[in-house]
């Protein structure tokens, strides 16, 4: 007797959701439909690339639907998710109800804000493609507007950038635009003195990249003030009005460019039970990522709160990897029960963090060795090329890369504004 076909829904198409896909792709005992209100995969931790305009969007985004152009059980599904019923195994979106035997949610997270509501809605967050383009065009407009002020305080205004958060991604912006600032400035902005001055980093704990080593805070702390970065630990941001970011002490920094990378938290998903949201608003799972208290709905990635990993009893850092590990893991484990097997646990195998400082500049916090310089940079390069969908993409990429750090002179530094026309 044939083995009645399996409807997976999996909502979100990040590392996790991708990774699970692959893993049940051809598999005729599956019928797998992706939701995304994106048509596109991206690579978040090149986001901050885009937004300094040294990479174009496309080298890191790759459509889904090309994706499963050789996937037969595969389908994509385009629409923002509203609401599960786990009642009737259903989920709504605003452009559909989808049923489903087997519920994935692997949504990611967002950006946390803290309460603070003024920050929430005039801060630059970096968490998809279309927040990388708005700080991209803000920062361009801004320096375009300075270069037009004859207000010398107007003018360091539009020039000062306050980067809220030390962790990897804030670092890593840092050094992004303090380069661009030391190579593109004086040929683009003869008009502008000094663009490297006017950046600013923001951290509320006592170091840079507080879930590194020592040795990479050190070193990212050093390699940041050589390119003039001002770095402020021990404050964090309380406010953001009227142009000024206000800082736990009462002091204030004037800019139009207060860009957020400060946390994030769990994206608020109705119809799960209360009893299963854990702290942060992550979803409470098992050791088999099955969401608690539910039947047929599993969590992957950001989303996913787990503890029964022994070697990470607080659970699991937000990072790509474990997202990756994860989905591919549940996909595993789903053959294993259609084959009447025992689902296997899943133990978080961590390969690392690392962070780029600057050209030629990184640091590399590696299971056995701490590396830093040209060759943690080197690393780095191959490590964020490797997960990228796509011959085109990784090659598109190098190139770019190549080309920018020889030339010092990306070329993509566009302002792009589109506008629907009024009916």
């Amino acid at each position: 007797m044939a083995q009645d076909i399996q409807k997976v829904v999996v909502v979100g198409g990040g590392f996790a959701g991708i990774n699970f896909v692959k893993r049940l792709a051809n598999d005729d005992r599956f019928q797998v439909t992706l939701v995304d209100k994106n048509n596109y995969h991206f690579f978040p931790p090149l986001l901050y690339q885009v937004a300094s305009s040294f990479i174009e969007p496309s080298n890191i985004s790759y459509p889904f639907r090309r994706m499963f152009q050789k996937m037969r059980n595969c389908r994509f599904h385009m629409g923002s998710f509203l609401k599960v019923n786990p009642e009737q195994n259903t989920i709504e979106t605003d452009t559909g109800i989808l049923s489903y035997d087997i519920l994935v949610l692997s949504v990611g997270a967002e950006s946390n804000y803290f309460g603070m509501t003024n920050v929430q809605q005039h801060a630059l967050p970096m968490k998809n493609i279309d927040d990388a383009l708005v700080l991209r065009n803000q920062l361009l407009l801004n320096m375009e507007e300075a270069v037009r002020s004859a207000d010398p305080d107007e003018k360091a205004r539009l020039l000062n950038i306050v980067i809220s958060g030390g962790g990897p991604t804030g670092v890593e912006v840092a050094g992004m635009l303090a380069e661009m600032g030391r190579y593109i400035q004086a040929k683009e902005y003869p008009e502008i003195r000094d663009l490297t001055s006017h950046i600013y980093l923001i951290d509320a704990g006592p170091t840079l990249l507080g879930p590194m080593s020592p040795k990479a805070q050190k070193e990212a702390t050093a390699q940041l003030e050589r390119l003039g970065v001002h770095i402020i630990l021990n404050k964090a941001v309380k406010d953001y009005v009227d142009g000024k970011v206000i800082l736990a002490d009462g002091t204030a920094i004037e800019t139009h460019a207060l860009i957020w990378t400060s946390g994030v938290t769990g994206r608020t998903l109705p119809g799960i039970p209360a009893e299963s949201i854990g702290r942060g608003k992550r979803l409470l799972v098992d050791a088999n990522n099955k969401v608690l208290n539910t039947t047929n709905i599993y969590a992957l990635g950001d989303i996913c709160f787990q503890i029964s990993d022994p070697a990470f009893p607080n659970g699991h850092p937000q990072l790509a990897q474990v997202a990756i590990q994860q989905g591919t893991l549940l996909g595993k484990n789903l053959k294993r029960a259609a084959d009447g097997q025992k689902m296997l646990s899943f133990f978080y195998n961590d390969k690392g963090s690392m962070a780029i400082i600057s050209k030629y500049k990184a640091v590399a916090d590696l299971p056995k060795t701490f590396l830093k310089g040209f060759i943690a940079w080197f690393i780095w390069l191959f490590v964020h090329i490797i997960p990228l969908v796509g011959f085109r993409n990784k090659v598109w990429l190098a190139f770019s890369w190549m080309w920018a750090f020889f030339t010092n002179n990306p070329t993509l530094r566009l302002i792009i504004r589109p506008k629907k026309d009024k009916a």
